[in-house]
């Protein structure tokens, strides 16, 4: 072989490597669908900060919630939904690739021109979260109506520390107007507005017939019987489905006298093991004001927790929040008119006639009225489960390894953490804990479940990303 050739094949070997070379050095530097530096024009830009602020309001939203009386379920679900949409809104001009709901949301309005730069983002969520949780949570005790406006202050000291006033000046007024469109948004919805200040109202009577709810005392009298005619966010109650309950009997063996006389067992033999049964019915319970936060509000706290513990960051929380909150809202809707329409007794009431005058539910020693003031049938807190589980299986995937630190250290009732595997793991535990509750049968419990997911299926539908 020449020297000529052997040199030439030296420098096409010599080429060759350094092209190779070029090509992986390149290849590692190649931005990815998971590479935030990408600049690829069609990526959204999820990082925006950390979502420690929204974590630490979100904390006090559910501490202050349990003292709000006469908001739950309903007005708590519905709640949630605005807070969250002002966050979402005050936040979202800086979330690149993201959109608001002003087009979406029929009569609500946010105009970019009220925005002036520069601007915090974190301390217009500041201001924005003190306007909205101090109108929406209503009928808070002063003293812990204050706790909003003393952490407000202090975290205003804390984010404003360097900034120039006009910034501050800008970060407030914005964070302010979005607050007040919310507001005066949610205070076009007439039915929502007239409910809340009257919420059991005498004008209602529920129809009667054999195995229908009724009430017994003023107490008890229904609660939210017009809760259909409020507003949704994403799906409207007549745009959802029903299965029909089991019909009524109270014949042995029937069909409908077994879910009742499993509730019967289920929750006496809870009461006499003091097991993980009634750990199960106590732990889910958020059924006691003053003592636990709404079952709505149950959802938003472990929201919360898995912000942390996936390491979101602020769009992403944000985005989550806001999907949660529609979902409670339009859960509360469609499942309050279906229990009016199909007017399912509870189970004491059947088992007090039937089976056993004595039997006390095991929420009895919780509350001084053991019945909740509504029908059974679907189980609301079961829709609120699947309704924000279904959000979450969609965002995290379905398995998880999740304890739910909702309750951690408290003495009053069951509250020590538990641990899931599964999304919807989580949202059955929720469901069914209401059978040895004494207060739900199973197939309340069911269909909530059933009907839960059908909301999160729509939220999940969903798509704010431009």
């Amino acid at each position: 072989m020449s020297f000529h050739r052997i040199g030439t094949m030296f420098l096409l070997l010599f080429f060759s490597l350094i092209v190779t070379n070029c090509a992986e050095e390149e290849a590692l530097v190649l931005p990815t669908e998971e590479d935030p530096t990408s600049e690829d024009p069609n990526q959204v830009n999820t990082v925006l900060g950390n979502p420690d602020l929204v974590v630490e309001w979100t904390d006090l939203l559910l501490d202050l919630e349990r003292y709000a009386s006469g908001m739950r379920p309903n007005a708590s679900a519905r709640a949630l939904a605005y807070i969250y949409l002002a966050a979402y809104e005050t936040a979202v001009p800086q979330m690149e690739g993201y959109r608001s709901n002003d087009n979406r949301l029929r009569r609500f309005r946010i105009e970019d021109d009220q925005r002036d730069n520069p601007l915090s983002v974190e301390l217009a969520l500041n201001t924005a979260f003190a306007e909205v949780i101090d109108h929406f949570l209503l009928n808070l005790p002063s003293d812990q109506r204050d706790k909003i406006s003393l952490f407000a202050s202090e975290k205003l000291g804390e984010l404003s520390a360097g900034l120039p006033a006009q910034e501050i000046s800008n970060s407030e007024d914005w964070g302010r107007y979005v607050a007040r469109q919310v507001i005066s948004y949610s205070q076009t919805d007439e039915a929502a507005e007239e409910q809340i200040l009257d919420p059991q109202p005498r004008s209602y009577e529920p129809p009667t017939g054999d195995g229908y709810w009724t009430y017994s005392a003023d107490p008890e009298r229904a609660l939210f019987p017009y809760w259909e005619q409020v507003r949704t966010f994403v799906i409207a109650p007549e745009e959802t489905t029903t299965v029909p309950p089991i019909t009524y009997s109270s014949a042995p063996n029937s069909a409908y006298r077994e879910q009742m006389e499993e509730v019967y067992a289920v929750n006496n033999q809870a009461r006499v093991d003091d097991g993980e049964d009634l750990w199960i019915a106590e732990f889910w319970s958020d059924d006691v004001e003053n003592l636990m936060f709404s079952p709505p509000a149950r959802q938003v706290s472990i929201a919360n927790q898995l912000i942390v513990q996936y390491d979101l960051n602020l769009t992403e929380s944000l985005n989550l929040l806001l999907k949660v909150g529609f979902a409670l809202n339009d859960a509360a809707v469609a499942t309050w008119k279906y229990k009016y329409e199909h007017m399912v007794m509870r189970p004491n009431v059947f088992i007090h006639e039937f089976i056993d005058p004595d039997f006390q539910t095991n929420l009895f020693r919780l509350v001084f009225w053991p019945n909740p003031s509504f029908p059974g049938y679907p189980s609301g807190h079961s829709a609120f489960a699947s309704a924000a589980g279904g959000i979450f299986r969609e965002t995290f995937g379905n398995a998880t390894n999740f304890t739910d630190r909702s309750h951690e250290g408290r003495t009053e009732f069951l509250g020590t953490p538990r641990t899931f595997t599964s999304f919807e793991q989580l949202a059955e535990e929720n469901a069914f804990s209401r059978i040895p509750l004494g207060v739900h049968v199973r197939m309340d419990c069911t269909e909530g479940l059933r009907l839960g997911y059908e909301i999160s299926d729509a939220i999940n539908q969903l798509d704010l990303v431009q």
